[in-house]
């Protein structure tokens, strides 16, 4: 299993916790300093069944500066996909990539359904 995150977020540090407490193996991968590529992106969109808005941190500073709130309803999904794959500061996170699955974001509960 995969689990990016930016070691300074809250929120990732919270789901590491999480993953260690149930002692689950993972690979980590800082995502400001190895940014997912266009092709792992669109594999992990493809496999995850979720909108592809849901891979884009939008309460990320970059993402507001950016004015992606009104843009990304003009791009298109190969567009987005590039554009995530400049800046791992604008992808949610954490992401999980297992191997039929990718969660974004942290939500216990979810996770706990997923993984539990």
């Amino acid at each position: 299993m995969l689990f990016l995150c930016y070691p300074k977020c809250s929120t990732c540090q919270k789901a590491k916790a999480w993953l260690e407490e149930r002692s689950i193996s993972y690979d980590l991968r800082d995502i400001k300093q190895d940014n997912p590529t266009v092709e792992e992106l669109t594999a992990w969109y493809q496999k995850s069944g979720l909108p592809l808005k849901k891979f884009f941190n939008t309460s990320g500073l970059q993402y507001k500066a950016l004015g992606l709130k009104d843009k990304l309803t003009a791009m298109s999904e190969d567009e987005q996909l590039a554009l995530l794959a400049t800046d791992g500061m604008l992808v949610k996170r954490p992401l999980l990539v297992g191997e039929d699955f990718v969660l974004t974001g942290f939500r216990a509960a979810e996770w706990e359904a997923r993984l539990g």
